[in-house]
């Protein structure tokens, strides 16, 4: 079998175009999986995916199209290499196009993947056992997941690109049941190597809801003062990942358009009324990523040309202003707003902020908390609206205490309406988004109170 770095010499050189950029990314998952307190499966996954990228010469500019396989024997070689150039001169001039980096390389290109396995769960499995243990004793059912992948980015072009990049990630999940399964709730976590977890932490907080859902309160829809924990302000505010795209905000297709000013957007509005910090950063501690761009496929908000490009901390609001928005080098000229790609992590925090969960529940009088948001689906993208609904307990709290749970609700919000709505916010720290767990690997968020967040009617749903 051929190595990545194999794969990539060969198909640039077998490339008989101007330039030629292969992607290759291997990645291995371990996984845990158990239900009704007890582990049901394990095991590893290895995956490979090699695109291919060409850029061909046409009258008026470059060509780009793209292939991708999830595997290449030397024998196809010639053939991928000849299918991305088939695409590309089908597709025509790109409007996207930019000077390609050349000559540049990054990280370790000669060494192998280094492939995770089931020991990163060494450390977890005896206290996760001890945890089933208890649970079947006290009639509790846990349901769940633990999950951690290395993924191994290569880069190469034919003219001299040699980018490589090791990404981990890691996640826990639990559902806990309780009373004839009458009462659930849920917890995650997220880690990049499984020492910084506690399985003794998550049992805690799932056994700590189920006891607060013994005392049932009927509450009709309405607007409420509302606790989000950091995993719901995380789910809410990845939607920045695909609606700060500043060519849809420029040609006024965005909420971050300027209303009835054609070629005008919102960047240098003040959106909240705290100075709340929104950015991606690859060198976050515990949220590193990938410092430099990647891309296999253009769009309004990525582009092929800009493949090696650096991608440093970029901050798409700052004290509670909108700085910046996500573009290409080729979009920035359309917009005359910098080149700011987008990054591979989200952070949200508030300059100062202290306390936690707890510490914002004791200062509701009387109000919401949440414990997920789910099935979460855009209503209107040119004011962000969404919809979604409430999961697995929602708690009255009174007199900072809470006191109960509800029913559940559905939703309606703008997440970015709802920043002029943060009352207050805890600490920021990494947090694990439920709806968004395979496509938001990394965050880091405050809970927060929204003021008068709206429960828009009432769901029957558990």
């Amino acid at each position: 079998m051929m190595s990545p770095q194999d794969i990539i010499e060969k198909i640039t050189s077998a490339a008989d175009y101007d330039d030629c950029i292969v992607i290759v990314e291997s990645k291995t998952q371990a996984n845990l999986r158990w239900a009704s307190s007890t582990l049901t499966t394990n095991g590893v996954i290895a995956t490979q995916k090699i695109t291919v990228v060409a850029f061909v010469a046409v009258e008026g500019g470059m060509a780009t199209g793209s292939v991708t396989r999830t595997s290449v024997a030397e024998s196809e070689i010639i053939d991928i290499a000849k299918a991305a150039g088939i695409a590309a001169r089908a597709a025509g001039k790109a409007d996207d196009a930019a000077e390609l980096k050349r000559d540049f390389a990054s990280g370790d290109w000669k060494a192998e993947h280094i492939p995770t396995g089931p020991d990163v769960f060494s450390g977890i499995a005896p206290e996760l056992g001890e945890t089933f243990r208890r649970s079947q004793y006290d009639q509790i059912e846990l349901f769940g997941y633990a999950e951690h992948t290395h993924d191994t980015t290569w880069v190469g072009s034919k003219g001299g690109l040699r980018l490589r990049f090791d990404q981990p990630d890691g996640r826990v999940e639990m559902t806990g049941k309780s009373h004839g399964r009458s009462r659930s709730t849920w917890e995650g976590r997220a880690t990049r190597d499984f020492k910084n977890l506690s399985i003794s932490e998550i049992d805690l907080e799932i056994r700590t809801r189920l006891e607060w859902q013994g005392r049932k309160l009927e509450l009709a829809a309405g607007r409420y003062d509302t606790v989000a924990p950091a995993g719901s302000v995380a789910d809410l505010y990845a939607y920045l990942g695909w609606f700060t795209g500043a060519k849809d905000a420029f040609e006024g297709r965005s909420v971050f358009s300027e209303r009835g000013q054609a070629g005008k957007t919102r960047v240098g509005e003040t959106f909240a009324k705290l100075p709340i910090n929104i950015y991606s950063d690859p060198h976050y501690k515990g949220l590193e990523c990938s410092p430099i761009v990647v891309s296999g496929l253009s769009s309004s908000m990525s582009s092929v040309f800009d493949n090696g490009q650096s991608a440093p901390r970029n901050d798409l609001f700052k004290d509670g202003k909108l700085a910046s928005l996500t573009q290409t080098r080729a979009t920035s000229i359309l917009t005359s707003l910098p080149y700011t790609p987008a990054g591979g992590n989200i952070i949200v925090d508030l300059p100062g902020a202290k306390g936690d969960l707890n510490s914002l529940i004791a200062d509701v009088k009387d109000g919401l908390l949440l414990t997920t948001l789910w099935y979460i689906r855009t209503v209107d993208p040119t004011t962000m609206l969404l919809t979604g609904l409430t999961r697995d307990g929602v708690y009255k709290i009174k007199d900072g205490e809470v006191i109960g749970a509800v029913n559940n609700f559905r939703w309606n919000e703008s997440p970015v309406e709802l920043l002029n709505r943060i009352k207050a916010a805890s600490a920021t720290s990494i947090t694990q988004p439920r709806e968004w767990a395979g496509d938001v690997a990394r965050a880091a968020a405050p809970a927060v109170i929204f003021e008068q967040f709206n429960m828009s009617t009432v769901s029957p749903g558990s």
